[in-house]
């Protein structure tokens, strides 16, 4: 089967489409603005990415979807989620430094926690079929995977995770809960 591949302009108007229709990135983004951070329509930037990531989040750029990488609405809904919280997080820290490994893996606990990364129904399509304790695991798991990926926390990455895994987990901000 071939793979779909968005253009940017698809890519935009599927970025406009989360903003408008989906419930936990409408929410996250005016959370953000609540905070006090301006976020407008170029915080968020589709553009073609080399690595094999679907987004990611820098600041002061905003969030990046990798429009080559992402094959659907709903990817683009889930990119959208999980980078949401990362600038969350970092307007309500205000000196949030991913360079800290403690504090990227707290922030990415959150975003696999409250993103809907480890939905089961997305757990089920990933192979994974642990019903007890499976949302915690994948929250784990996934935690673990993005904080390998930064330079500064390679072969601590379990370890810091274990370190702020219950703390970040139970900090559902700005939900009242998981959603």
């Amino acid at each position: 089967r071939d793979r779909m591949v968005f253009t940017k302009e698809q890519c935009e108007r599927a970025v406009e489409r989360s903003l408008r229709t989906n419930p936990i990135v409408k929410f996250v983004y005016e959370a953000i603005e609540a905070c006090g951070c301006e976020v407008n329509r170029n915080f968020i930037n589709c553009r073609e990415c080399d690595i094999d990531i679907a987004g990611g989040f820098r600041c002061p750029d905003g969030v990046v979807v990798c429009q080559n990488k992402c094959q659907s609405q709903e990817e683009i809904d889930a990119v959208l989620a999980h980078e949401l919280i990362h600038a969350y997080d970092f307007c309500r820290a205000k000196d949030l430094d991913w360079r800290r490994c403690k504090q990227h893996a707290c922030s990415e606990v959150r975003a696999a926690n409250l993103s809907g990364d480890c939905h089961f129904s997305k757990e089920l399509g990933r192979g994974n079929f642990e019903i007890r304790k499976g949302h915690e695991k994948c929250v784990r798991r996934r935690a673990e995977l993005s904080v390998s990926m930064n330079p500064n926390c390679k072969g601590v990455h379990k370890e810091v995770v274990d370190m702020v895994f219950a703390e970040c987990k139970a900090d559902t901000a700005p939900f009242d809960r998981v959603p």
